[in-house]
C-alpha cells in the first residue's frame, strides 16, 4: 500500500504594501486606484498644513507680526516720526516770545540819597539795577570792581591811570604823554611829531623831509646820487690836536700857536731872527686816520706866501715846511683842511 500523501502547503509570495496600493502597469490603474491616490495626497497636504500651523500657534505674538511685516519698512516709518517729531518741537519753540530777563529795579528816594552820602550803605544786590534819570556827580573816589561798560562817549577833565589799557577802535589823543611806547607793527604819523629823545635801534627810512634842530650821527653815508645841501657854514669840531715846534726854523724869537680840531684849523706863527727853511712844526691829530688823509694848506698874509711851503703827512701827524727861508719878524700863518 502507498502510503497516503499529505497536503504540502504552497510557498506563494505574498504581494508587497506597494504592490497592493499601486498596480504594475500605470495602464492597468482602475478608477479606485486613482481615486484613493488623491486621497493620499489630500491627506498629505492636510497634514503638512496643520503641522505648519501648529508651529505658527507656537510662536509669540510679536514675532507672527514680524513675520507678516517688512523690518525696512518698520525701520523707515520710525525714521520720518522722529522727522517729524523733531520738525514740530522746533517749530513750537520758534514760536515762543524770547524770555526778558525780569530785573528788578530800586528807586532811590531823598532819605536814601543822604543814607549814602553819610555813610558806607550798601544799596541793592546783585540781581538789581541802579537807574539814575538826571545827572550825578561823585566828589569822591569811585570803584568799580566789575566791568566798566560806558554806552555814550567818556569824557574826562583829569587823568586816566591805568595798568594797561586795550583800544580796539580808532583813538583820537590830543594831547598824550607817554613814557615808554613800544610799536610792534607799522607806526604812521600823518602830522607834525616832536620828540625829546628818540633811539632807533635798527634802520630808519624818511621818505619825506626831516627837520631838526641837531642830529648826532657816528656815521653819516649818502648813497646813490645823493646831494649834501647845507646853505649855512660847516664848523669842523672835536679835540685839538697837539703840536711840536721847530724853532730853528722859526727863528730866534719865533713863536706858532694852533687853533682848530684834526679836520680843520689855522697855524698862526711870528718868525724870529735868522730863520731857516724847513717844518715849521708837526701837527699830531687827536684821533690817527685808517688812511694817510689829504691835507689842504692855504697861506695867510703875505708873509706866507713869500715861503716855498709844502706838507708832510702820515695817518698820525702832518707837518707844515718850507723849502726857502721864512721871511724875518714878520707874522702870517697857514690854514688846513684835512680829509680821508
Amino acid at each position: 500500500m502507498e502510503p497516503e500523501k499529505k497536503d504540502e502547503p504552497t510557498t506563494e509570495a505574498k504581494p508587497s504594501e506597494a504592490e497592493k496600493q499601486a498596480p504594475t502597469d500605470a495602464l492597468s490603474r482602475t478608477p479606485e486606484d486613482l481615486e484613493q491616490e488623491a486621497d493620499k495626497a489630500s491627506n498629505e497636504i492636510d497634514a503638512e498644513s496643520s503641522a505648519e500651523e501648529a508651529r505658527v500657534k507656537k510662536l509669540s505674538p510679536f514675532r507672527r507680526v514680524l513675520r507678516k511685516v517688512n523690518v525696512y519698512l518698520l525701520i523707515f516709518i520710525l525714521l520720518v516720526v522722529v522727522g517729524g517729531a523733531i520738525a514740530l518741537v522746533n517749530y513750537f519753540n520758534s514760536q515762543k516770545a524770547p524770555v526778558v530777563p525780569d530785573v528788578a529795579s530800586q528807586q532811590l528816594s531823598a532819605d536814601a540819597l543822604k543814607q549814602l552820602a553819610n555813610t558806607d550803605a550798601t544799596v541793592g544786590n546783585s540781581s538789581q539795577t541802579l537807574t539814575i534819570q538826571g545827572n550825578a556827580i561823585i566828589t569822591g573816589q569811585t570803584l568799580t570792581r566789575g566791568n566798566l561798560s560806558v554806552a555814550g562817549n567818556l569824557q574826562t577833565g583829569g587823568s586816566i591811570t591805568a595798568p594797561s589799557i586795550t583800544v580796539s577802535g580808532p583813538a583820537n589823543l590830543g594831547a598824550t604823554q607817554i613814557n615808554s611806547l613800544q610799536i610792534a607793527s607799522t607806526l604812521a604819523v600823518q602830522g607834525s611829531t616832536t620828540l625829546a629823545d628818540i633811539n632807533v635801534a635798527g634802520t630808519s627810512s624818511f621818505s619825506g623831509a626831516m627837520t631838526a634842530s641837531q642830529i648826532t650821527v657816528t656815521r653819516l653815508i649818502l648813497s646813490g646820487n645823493a646831494v649834501l645841501t647845507i646853505p649855512n657854514h660847516i664848523s669842523f669840531t672835536g679835540p685839538a690836536p697837539t703840536r711840536v715846534i721847530n724853532s730853528a726854523v722859526l727863528g730866534n724869537g719865533g713863536t706858532m700857536s694852533l687853533n682848530g680840531s684834526d679836520t680843520a684849523g689855522t697855524i698862526n706863527i711870528n718868525s724870529g731872527n735868522n730863520t731857516v727853511p724847513g717844518c715849521f712844526a708837526k701837527i699830531n691829530f687827536a684821533q690817527a686816520y685808517t688812511n694817510q688823509p689829504r691835507v689842504i694848506v692855504s697861506p695867510v698874509g703875505a708873509a706866507g706866501g713869500q715861503t716855498q711851503y709844502y706838507v708832510e703827512r702820515n695817518t698820525t701827524s702832518f707837518s707844515i715846511c718850507t723849502a726857502n727861508a721864512a721871511p724875518a719878524n714878520q707874522t702870517f700863518g697857514f690854514d688846513y683842511f684835512v680829509t680821508n
